[in-house]
């Protein structure tokens, strides 16, 4: 009866996990390069992308399916900070996409709790896609300086001796 829908949130469910990877994959670099404020925005979403994989599994396992824990994509191995931000915000908006699109193939089907998962997913993918935009507009403005103000705060506060030293 809900093998349709089962199917749909497996392909969120890999479109999540791919998202999980990638966005590790630019936290791992932007910490090495010192970016602490977009290492961590990448990190935190990556973390929130987790957590939709596991609303979505509960969904499959609750409709009796089995979660297919395989990614939709493999990992882009992209260094380039301005790359890295179109890839995100690219991913962001197909997922915000297709879920407005899942949503409605739900409904369709009379499974009206999926439906509110992929809405409320689309919220979601719809925020981080506005974080990134914002981001890559803020390098437009500012251009590598932007960049260099989070490596110099990083430089900071490791140069610091720790408090009562």
């Amino acid at each position: 009866m809900h093998e349709k829908s089962i199917e749909l949130l497996n392909k969120a469910a890999a479109d999540e996990l791919s998202a999980v990877h990638q966005y590790m994959y630019f936290h791992f670099h932007l910490d090495d390069l010192g970016y602490d404020l977009l290492a961590g925005l990448f990190k935190r979403t990556a973390i929130e992308e987790m957590m939709h994989v596991e609303k979505l599994a509960e969904r499959i396992l609750f409709l009796k399916g089995d979660v297919e824990m395989i990614p939709a994509e493999k990992t882009q191995y992209i260094t380039d900070v301005k790359g890295m931000l179109e890839r995100a915000r690219s991913m962001e908006e197909g997922s915000a996409r297709d879920y407005n699109l899942w949503a409605n193939e739900c409904s369709a089907n009379a499974d009206a709790i999926s439906k509110q998962l992929f809405e409320s997913l689309v919220a979601d993918e719809e925020r981080h896609y506005q974080q990134y935009d914002t981001e890559l507009d803020n390098i437009a403005k500012f251009g590598t300086n932007y960049l260099v103000l989070q490596s110099i705060e990083r430089s900071k506060n490791v140069a610091a001796p720790p408090a009562g030293a």
